[in-house]
């Protein structure tokens, strides 16, 4: 490794453990490493996957009971877990936020977001029944027409994507989100 550095006066400095930023022999960018193993750090985006998923013309929408954007409405979505393909995870997300068991029926896209290193995947999917009910990290949910879904008070931009993307019957696609404005 090469470029190494720690902050001067800081009580990192005996911890044992990745505490110094350095670039990694054949990398190309300073990674928090440890000098006593070799262990490097990875930090890499957060892959978050989901269900736009319906029962009989209905959408399934979660109120977000947990920041960030508690109280409003979202599709059944969460962070990836290790060890999960993005429909698993999409599953899971259904059944811990809805209560609801879903069929994957195709993949509506990928919404990247890289000011926050962020990428959803957004799956296709049907209700095995219709059934539904909060679950801890929801504060309610609804089956909604197309009409009825409360699209002022929808939790991100992504949501409003995938929900197009799905009614318009459009073949999976990669968008990056617009950039933050400038304040």
């Amino acid at each position: 490794m090469s470029d190494q550095t720690d902050k001067p006066g800081s009580d990192t400095a005996e911890k044992p453990g990745p505490r110094l930023w350095a670039v990694p022999d054949g990398d190309d960018r300073k990674r928090l490493t440890c000098p006593d193993c070799g262990f490097i750090h990875y930090d890499n985006p957060k892959v978050i996957a989901g269900v736009v998923a319906t029962w009989e013309g209905r959408y399934i929408l979660c109120r977000r009971a947990i920041e960030p954007r508690k109280g409003f409405w979202t599709v059944p979505a969460g962070f990836l877990e290790l060890g999960e393909t993005t429909a698993e995870g999409a599953k899971r997300e259904a059944w811990e936020e809805a209560r609801v068991d879903i069929e994957i029926t195709g993949l509506i896209g990928i919404y990247e977001i890289p000011r926050i290193s962020q990428m959803y995947v957004l799956h296709a999917g049907k209700m095995t029944r219709e059934d539904h009910a909060p679950g801890p990290e929801s504060a309610e949910t609804m089956l909604a027409t197309w009409d009825e879904i409360p699209w002022d008070e929808l939790a991100f931009p992504s949501i409003r994507w995938a929900l197009e993307r799905f009614r318009d019957g459009l073949p999976p696609d990669i968008t990056q989100a617009p950039p933050r404005p400038a304040r």
